[in-house]
């Protein structure tokens, strides 16, 4: 059990230095995306 729970512990922890180092990566495609949304929300009215 304590080994499952450290693997968990290890990934979560290389997730989170994933994010500090790659942050923008994730944030610009979701920047876009959330535009074509609200321009397909805003062509539909």
């Amino acid at each position: 059990m304590t080994q499952t729970f450290r693997t968990f512990e290890d990934g979560y922890r290389g997730f989170e230095l994933l994010l500090d180092l790659n942050w923008d990566r994730f944030l610009f495609p979701a920047a876009i995306g959330l535009a074509l949304m609200l321009s397909a929300y805003l062509a539909s009215i």
